[in-house]
């Protein structure tokens, strides 16, 4: 697979530690290591941390090519705290050198050349018009086969007309339980259930895949037609950082493979539950790992 994943790098700030994140980093990492070749589309500042993130980059493989340095802000942050249950809430400071990116004429050129299979944002740094505009060109001009939106709605970073905008360009959606009922209360659309929150919302926006991703519960998913509910896998949590990406990855592994919906839930609930199982967002795993999890 050719992909681009556009949207924030940042660190995650835990106590006195800082761990590098934002979920089109993890995404680009995770999709990287199940073989796939991704094109980040970014920016850091000229900073310390902006510094660090290129070096990791490229420590990992990631092409730092399209990640533009901006001296004007500072690399991005989340203050995160952990609950008891290893559930992270964040505390995204603005504005991030990540608000800016930018892409020449001649960049957007090579990246549509590809062509990419898929192209995967979020809902943070669309918040940015700057971002936004460099998101909605590259839709509208890469001939993707998918256009994979990852909801991932952040407390006070998110309005309701730019979530219908994005679910009106997205092909695929990746939202959780808890964003079903925000979005149902956001739009006043009664949802009965979530099999019928993906089937009403798939018809309206005409997606091709939708999943709702439920924690340790696993996730249900909707793809050609075809309703599946998938049970998770129990694994001793460290936290669950980076874990939804994790998620992100494997189903678009699945879903460029041309894999069924079940055999997609199945394996986006184990690399998930796989990479909560350890500390930080993006750990190394491997394939045979995810395969020796049990029910």
């Amino acid at each position: 697979m050719q992909a681009i994943s556009i949207g924030e790098v940042l660190w995650d700030v835990i106590g006195e530690a800082e761990h590098l994140g934002g979920a089109p980093f993890n995404f680009s990492a995770h999709l990287q290591n199940l073989g796939h070749k991704v094109h980040l589309l970014s920016a850091v500042g000229a900073d310390r941390r902006g510094q660090e993130v290129l070096s990791r980059m490229k420590q990992m493989g990631l092409c730092t090519r399209h990640v533009r340095q901006v001296a004007a802000y500072p690399t991005g942050t989340a203050s995160v705290v952990l609950d008891g249950t290893g559930q992270p809430r964040f505390l995204i400071n603005h504005p991030a050198a990540y608000d800016f990116p930018l892409i020449s004429e001649q960049e957007a050129n090579q990246l549509c050349s590809l062509p990419p299979d898929l192209i995967y944002f979020g809902t943070l740094c669309q918040m940015s018009s700057q971002a936004r505009q460099v998101t909605l060109t590259l839709l509208e001009r890469c001939a993707a086969r998918h256009h994979f939106y990852d909801v991932n709605l952040r407390a006070d970073s998110y309005e309701p007309d730019l979530v219908r905008e994005l679910m009106s360009h997205a092909t695929v959606v990746k939202v959780n339980d808890e964003e079903v009922r925000a979005i149902a209360e956001m739009f006043a659309t009664p949802i009965h259930s979530l099999e019928h929150f993906c089937r009403s919302y798939a018809e309206t926006f005409r997606w091709k895949a939708v999943c709702v991703t439920r924690g340790a519960q696993g996730c249900v998913l909707l793809m050609k037609e075809i309703f599946v509910v998938h049970a998770g896998y129990a694994v001793t949590v460290a936290d669950t950082i980076g874990a939804g990406d994790a998620f992100a990855a494997a189903f678009a592994h699945g879903l460029v493979s041309g894999w069924g919906a079940s055999q997609t839930a199945d394996f986006a609930n184990r690399v998930g539950a796989l990479v909560a199982s350890h500390a930080g967002a993006t750990p190394d795993w491997t394939l045979e790992e995810a395969a020796r999890l049990r029910h």
